[in-house]
């Protein structure tokens, strides 16, 4: 028989395995197992295929997307990770996915058409006001960004000053290899930190994210 707990809301351990509820039953999206318990179908969480999913496994303290959350997602790629964001915020909530690769923007309409609390939204991160009417006036309670631009740092804070709540949390996947090469990875990621500071934001944690992805750190910040 199956273990199974909840760890965060709308996230488990099962098994010894993260996993979400599948919100849309019956389906994988990049070759997950989907396991059956309590008459319940979850989807295992890869934590080499997810940023979220490792920082979870190295520790996170909170996770503030949750049932009911409004979520913009920047660099949604494929898919894999927003829609185990899907699968968490459930019926009540939405995952605004934004992606500008064109080949990865297909994959990720095919998903979003068998999950109806997901929209693609087709445009540049950097450019939040050629697409943020795709918001329809909604201000998100998470943004999510996977973006590897050497300014991801200043679109995230372009973003949450248009699309974040006060008081509204932010997680951001620093790729120390995309903003500067001839830095050592941990003053890149000091110098990111100040930035996001300066721009508005209270630091809540901050995580090494080897060996699920090399040269990378987890933020999570929380709108001033």
């Amino acid at each position: 028989m199956s273990t199974l707990s909840e760890i965060f809301p709308g996230i488990y351990r099962l098994d010894g395995k993260l996993a979400t509820k599948n919100f849309a039953p019956g389906t994988r999206v990049y070759g997950e197992k989907l396991v059956s318990a309590r008459n319940v179908e979850y989807r295992m969480w890869d934590l080499f295929r997810s940023k979220l999913a490792g920082a979870i496994a190295k520790g996170l303290s909170h996770v503030p997307i949750a049932p009911g959350s409004l979520v913009l997602y920047l660099g949604a790629s494929t898919g894999t990770t927003p829609s185990h964001v899907s699968d968490i915020v459930g019926e009540e909530g939405a995952v605004f996915a934004v992606e500008f690769a064109q080949r990865s923007m297909r994959d990720l309409m095919d998903v979003c058409a068998k999950r109806p609390n997901m929209m693609p939204i087709f445009g540049d991160a950097r450019m939040p006001d050629e697409w943020g009417a795709a918001l329809e006036g909604h201000q998100v309670d998470v943004l999510y960004q996977d973006v590897a631009q050497p300014d991801q740092d200043a679109i995230l804070i372009r973003c949450a000053q248009k699309f974040l709540k006060p008081g509204g949390y932010a997680m951001l996947c620093i790729k120390s290899q995309s903003i500067d090469v001839t830095l050592p990875p941990a003053k890149v990621y000091e110098q990111v930190l100040k930035r996001l500071e300066a721009g508005g934001f209270e630091t809540v944690q901050t995580l090494i994210l080897d060996p699920y992805d090399k040269d990378h750190m987890f933020w999570m910040g929380k709108r001033k």
